[in-house]
């Protein structure tokens, strides 16, 4: 298991180590392929008991990775924290933070002093896991667009193959924000027997139509960039960056919402008392924020990966792939308690979505608590309204 500071300040799990392990069996895909080798890169923060049943799975969003917590030993150069309001939340602590730090730890929401919580890197990324900058092995290569299209239901299947290699077999809980949620959801569903609760906060059972084409928007930036080369861009010196930026700028967008966006920078010049007429260079405080945001993204993640974690987030329907396209019948074998957390600025992933799930399992009789909180800051609020949903989770894990 991964090397833990005993040093730590007060309610941080210290410095921790990423752990990898390489799957021995071929992972069967739902596109009808299988993958092989799969390495799987992972962190794990607390003691697991002697009846190995504290465990609790944390799943990260898109662009995650698997340090959760703490500060890595070998800390990225671009670390994961990089979004809204960083600054401010990260007070200097630079690169080697995890991206869901202020939610695990002794004392936090996913409390170390009681459980053994494990993080991974999801299958297809770009961050330790087998994705499509890994090596083919078929051609000595990387994959690029050869690698296989994936669904989070095979994002699951992998972490449940990891788990079983470090001997867990089942969950006290899976929880994640966004497409975190959309993991847990598939445990839930998928493998019933083998969780008790789940968290999926900032989620929804099958993205809306909006959310579908803002993610094929994105993806068409990065593939109507030269430097894509058809996905082959590897070891050519040249990336997707201008597309890859775009993208990152776009969906940074629909992650806030417009009251967030007038509180932080209204309308703001961002280098002068006046406008410059000019064309190219930023204006406004928000045009140099999301510049900025596009130069940081794609010095830390690939497009290729990108282009498959948003095409998994666009197929996920819990109604289509388990119920014959009715979300009751998609729910009716779910045997874990279940805690919905929505925010009501959240656009991009309503409120209304986890009303409809939460609706679905009552009528199903499952035992299903759902919380919307009032906040401004729109999708992003999952990162940022920590303490908030501190409280939740801790009474709801502890019934």
């Amino acid at each position: 298991m991964p090397a833990q500071n005993s040093k730590a300040e007060s309610g941080s799990v210290g410095v921790v180590d990423t752990e990898f392990v390489d799957l021995p069996e071929p992972l069967p895909l739902d596109c009808g392929r299988t993958l092989h080798p799969v390495r799987i890169a992972y962190e794990t923060y607390g003691k697991l008991s002697a009846a190995r049943d504290n465990v609790i799975l944390v799943c990260h969003a898109l662009s995650g990775d698997a340090h959760a917590a703490g500060y890595s030993r070998a800390p990225a150069a671009a670390g994961t924290r990089d979004g809204f309001r960083a600054d401010e939340r990260d007070a200097g602590k630079g690169s080697a933070l995890g991206w869901w730090d202020g939610m695990i730890g002794p004392g936090k929401a996913f409390d170390t002093s009681e459980f053994f919580v494990v993080s991974t890197n999801l299958l297809g990324g770009c961050r330790g896991t087998t994705g499509p900058s890994s090596t083919n092995p078929a051609t000595g290569r990387p994959y690029g667009p050869d690698f296989p299209v994936i669904t989070v239901a095979d994002m699951v299947r992998a972490e449940r193959a990891l788990l079983r290699e470090i001997g867990v077999t089942r969950l006290a809980a899976v929880a994640g924000g966004s497409l975190g949620g959309m993991q847990a959801l598939e445990w839930t569903v998928s493998y019933p027997d083998e969780v008790d609760a789940i968290v999926p906060i900032a989620s929804t059972h099958a993205l809306q139509p909006q959310g579908v084409a803002w993610n094929a928007i994105a993806r068409n930036a990065i593939t109507a960039d030269p430097d894509w080369q058809g996905g082959h861009y590897y070891g050519t010196g040249r990336a997707p960056n201008a597309g890859m930026g775009v993208a990152r700028m776009l969906g940074h967008i629909t992650y806030l919402s417009a009251p967030a966006l007038e509180l932080k920078f209204g309308r703001r010049l961002q280098f002068a008392d006046d406008i410059r007429y000019v064309l190219t260079e930023p204006e406004f405080e928000i045009e140099s924020y999301l510049r900025h945001q596009a130069v940081s993204f794609v010095k830390r993640f690939d497009a290729n990966t990108y282009l498959y974690m948003s095409r998994a987030l666009s197929y996920f329907d819990l109604a289509r792939e388990h119920g014959g396209g009715k979300l009751d019948a998609a729910v009716r074998g779910v045997a874990a308690r279940t805690l919905l957390i929505a925010f009501s600025s959240d656009w991009l992933y309503p409120p209304a979505g986890s009303e409809e799930l939460a609706a679905a399992l009552r009528a199903g009789g499952k035992d299903v608590e759902l919380h919307v909180i009032d906040a401004p800051y729109g999708h992003d609020c999952f990162l940022l309204e920590e303490a908030r949903q501190t409280p939740m989770i801790r009474e709801f894990l502890a019934r």
